[in-house]
């Protein structure tokens, strides 16, 4: 069975989502796009870093990188032969709430494609060798990041934010994490991911819906255990600390700040995405590089973002400066914080914000793989195919007092929270 959303013929553009379900009960979405022989499947299982064990931290994503490392009866050498001669294209990652895959092929490879793909899952070797080469590869990643202020502000912000929470922990992981991970670990990581009540998948480009339902039941079926997986525990809404420093010898100071959003599912979630827009999200455009960049010099660049998780959210951004001038910078955004609280955005802000992420819309539909990716990360959100047929309408319905609503219930000067590192003058 299948259902086609499609944006507002007014609009001028439509997006044709068909939801699926497989002969075996496995559903997906799919935009079938026939102007290429390419087929792009997307997918995710809820966990990711979420279910590393204390002490292990960095399992899941140590796990999805060797993924591809070997599966079956082929070693390291021997898969990556076997894709690049089929022209097949197989990638894996874990962030913070789940682990995720990409499979992209040619149409007519396809079934090998999935075969193959259901090989990974069932069968990843996990060889002693390739375990040590990532490990070191992944180590040495770790100790560059633990030198750059801009991760430092980053992990610091997170640990003060949600302590105890798994998403406190660095996705990636840490050295004393990884280090003494095996075999036995790597594959208790797959086992607590890969759940059949936990995938969602989406597919793009030359497959329709019979097709896409026969590589679903070949790549996953058999491959992955029924059930769910072990629930990520929901965001709690951030702790307001105020200010955290990371002291480091560093020529700049690099900070990142933010505090709770709206979540998602709230009414209000496309005026917030417009208000966003107008305080940082619009690059150049935006009220905090007009004033911090543009007027006095004080940084190359400051932007922010909207950061949604299924039931919750987080407004976010980031910014580095030069150490004596970080004081000056930190009272500027907290005055721009409150005046778009407090004053709200002008009548031709939310005129140009809403024509900016209307006209940017089609955007993320621009490539296979990108539209395989975007439906999925809906679908990890709750969404339906009707969100998407909606969208641009509910842009347009953003009136100024939606947007002047919504920035007093979003932004809130006293919650905002910085971690900078460096040696910033306060």
């Amino acid at each position: 069975m299948s259902a086609r959303a499609d944006a507002s013929p007014d609009a001028g553009w439509s997006v044709p989502v068909q939801a699926i379900v497989s002969p075996r009960g496995i559903p997906a979405w799919l935009i079938e796009d026939r102007s290429v022989p390419v087929v792009a499947l997307s997918f995710a299982f809820a966990g990711g870093a979420a279910l590393d064990p204390p002490g292990q931290e960095g399992r899941a994503d140590l796990a999805a990188s060797l993924l591809t490392q070997g599966a079956g009866p082929y070693d390291t050498a021997a898969f990556s032969s076997l894709l690049r001669d089929r022209a097949v294209s197989l990638s894996f990652s874990a962030d913070r709430d789940s682990l995720s895959g990409t499979l992209r092929v040619l149409e007519d490879e396809r079934d090998f494609g999935a075969e193959m793909l259901a090989l990974v899952l069932a069968e990843p070797r996990f060889d002693g060798e390739a375990v040590a080469r990532v490990k070191a590869q992944k180590t040495i990643a770790l100790r560059r990041e633990a030198e750059q202020p801009r991760t430092l502000a980053a992990r610091r912000w997170w640990a003060e934010s949600v302590p105890g929470h798994p998403f406190a922990r660095p996705s990636g992981g840490t050295e004393a994490g990884i280090a003494p991970l095996g075999r036995d670990d790597l594959r208790a990581a797959m086992a607590a991911q890969l759940r059949r009540g936990s995938l969602v998948a989406a597919a793009a480009g030359a497959i329709d819906a019979a097709g896409l339902g026969a590589l679903l039941d070949r790549a996953f079926a058999d491959a992955v255990p029924e059930g769910e997986a072990a629930p990520v525990p929901p965001l709690p809404a951030p702790r307001a600390f105020g200010l955290a420093v990371i002291e480091r010898d560093a020529p700049q100071a690099a900070a990142l700040f933010g505090h709770g959003a709206i979540p998602p599912e709230d009414p209000d979630w496309e005026a917030a995405q417009v208000v966003n827009w107008i305080l940082g999200g619009g690059g150049f455009s935006s009220r905090l590089m007009t004033e911090i960049r543009e007027k006095r010099g004080l940084t190359y660049g400051i932007g922010t973002s909207l950061v949604p998780f299924r039931g919750a959210a987080l407004v976010l951004g980031s910014v580095s400066t030069e150490n004596p001038r970080f004081g000056e910078t930190l009272s500027l955004l907290r005055a721009e914080w409150a005046r778009m609280a407090a004053d709200g955005p002008t009548e031709d802000e939310v005129a140009s914000g809403k024509a900016f992420l209307s006209g940017s819309f089609p955007l993320g539909f621009t490539s296979t793989p990108q539209i395989a990716g975007t439906l999925v990360a809906l679908q990890q959100l709750g969404r339906g195919p009707e969100w998407l047929a909606g969208r641009l309408a509910r842009l347009a319905a953003v009136t100024v007092e939606d947007a002047r609503r919504t920035a007093r219930r979003l932004f809130d000067a006293d919650a905002l929270s910085v971690a900078v590192a460096g040696r910033p003058a306060l």
